[in-house]
């Protein structure tokens, strides 16, 4: 292995210049307008993997953008490893606030700030690095294929099409993610459970049309004064969620995993000072470590209503709306949750007002289990390069696509991520580390060797 790392190395240069292709097109998937950018990341993506020396190289077509695939079979009686990325990235909005153009990536403080730079972009092309390291070599230990998608920051609403249609090609014997992030340089972790989603808008309607606030207030039922109080009454005076059944199924975090955050070195002085807040909030009982990564949410993401232009208009609103997310764990579903929150929100209805809500989208969350073969070999490679015995973390955040994997093809997905909280992903100045960059192309190749040898 130590002539992959060395040819890793020799490679820094070119593996950055190949990065930075991808970070100079903007494949922002939810905006139509650049569709044509789109497309051309994927025939980007797809030219890469063919220099990489990988085979069978084609755009698996979707009813949205189309995944790009790739394999390198050398033994039919070898493992397989299916790797999966995503090409599209966010919007670059709000654009005034980057210190430099999105995508015309550059390095300041020994990171690359771009969009997409951590998500998703030079995640997966450290697997496209340390593979094409192998193959130059001669030396790639086990099968491995590529799925990259482009509709992930759009919820990843054909990948499972893509999947379905696919099932023979993308057999594998466990998936390989990296689009999580671990605590630090020097303190390297796995995730090992992402978060759920169920995300949905609601709309409180009270008169017909808008009202002049002079002549009507007072007699009218205002639906943004309405909402607010809906709102409000969501959770407890304990912090937990206010719906009925929404904590039926939760898999509690047992002492291991609860032992597990107290190693991490966190300080919520620190963490509290870097978000510009006097104090932290949420479910009694745990520590904002917990609650990020083990506990069930609800949040408002936008509340709307009325006048929002410069200056006055003194009007009553005819309709208010509110977005909200739910980020679960395991053992809740999606569905279940949606269903229930649409009735319970629907009973708060004030006389005066109609409610409605509408579902836009969700996904289940995911648990890796320590003792397989997969996390034992990521375990293996942290401690190769990063000399250090990695923590098992779960997430925050939610990737869907773990669940659907699970379904679909029946294997469990490791998520080997090499980002930082502080890469300020979907905001502007998104950056990734160079030394993750690099580090992440070694232990991923390292990984491919241990779990060669666990089969």
């Amino acid at each position: 292995m130590d002539h992959v790392v060395e040819h890793l190395q020799s490679k820094r240069d070119d593996n950055l210049e190949q990065l930075f292709q991808l970070l100079k097109i903007p494949s922002v998937s939810a905006d139509p307008a650049f569709k044509d950018q789109v497309l051309a990341c994927a025939e980007k993506v797809r030219q890469q993997l063919t220099n990489a020396g990988l085979d069978g190289v084609r755009l698996l077509p979707s009813h949205g953008n189309p995944a790009v695939y790739a394999e390198k079979i050398i033994d039919s009686n070898r493992p397989t490893l299916l790797v999966y990325g995503h090409y599209d990235v966010q919007p670059a909005d709000p654009l005034e606030l980057w210190d430099s153009e999105p995508f015309e990536p550059v390095i300041r403080d020994e990171k690359i700030y771009a969009r997409g730079a951590a998500d998703d972009k030079g995640q997966f092309y450290m697997h496209v690095a340390a593979v094409a390291s192998m193959i130059a070599c001669d030396t790639l230990p086990c099968n491995v294929k590529f799925l990259i998608e482009g509709e992930e920051e759009v919820g990843s609403v054909h990948l499972g099409d893509i999947v379905e249609a696919n099932r023979e090609l993308l057999a594998a014997d466990t998936i390989l993610v990296s689009d999580t992030s671990m605590v630090a340089n020097d303190v390297p972790s796995i995730t090992t459970g992402v978060r759920g989603l169920s995300y949905l808008e609601v709309t409180v309607t009270g008169p017909n049309r808008d009202l002049h606030s002079g002549m009507y207030g007072g007699a009218v039922v205002n639906p943004i004064n309405a909402l607010c109080q809906m709102i409000a009454t969501l959770h407890d005076d304990h912090g937990r969620v206010a719906v009925p059944g929404f904590y039926d199924d939760v898999v509690a975090l047992d002492e291991s995993e609860r032992a597990g955050y107290a190693k991490v070195p966190f300080s919520e002085e620190v963490y509290s000072a870097s978000l510009g807040v006097n104090s932290l909030a949420g479910e009694e009982g745990y520590t904002a470590l917990e609650r990020v990564g083990g506990r069930p949410t609800l949040d408002v993401n936008g509340i709307w209503g009325g006048y929002m232009g410069e200056g006055a208009k003194t009007v009553i609103a005819s309709k208010a709306h509110a977005k909200i997310s739910m980020r679960l764990v395991p053992n809740q579903n999606s569905q279940v949750i949606s269903d229930a929150f649409k009735t319970h929100f629907e009973s708060l209805a004030i006389a005066g007002t109609t409610v409605d809500v509408i579902y836009h989208h969700g996904g289940e969350p995911g648990l890796m289990p320590l003792d397989s073969d997969a996390y034992q070999a990521a375990s293996q490679a942290y401690e190769q390069t990063f000399k250090k015995t990695p923590l098992p973390l779960r997430s925050g955040g939610s990737i869907p696509l773990v669940h659907m994997f699970k379904q679909k093809l029946g294997l469990d997905t490791i998520m080997m991520g090499f980002g930082l909280d502080s890469d300020a992903i979907h905001s502007p100045n998104e950056s990734y580390g160079v030394f993750n960059f690099h580090r992440g192309a070694e232990t991923i190749a390292w990984f491919h060797h241990f779990f060669a040898n666990t089969k």
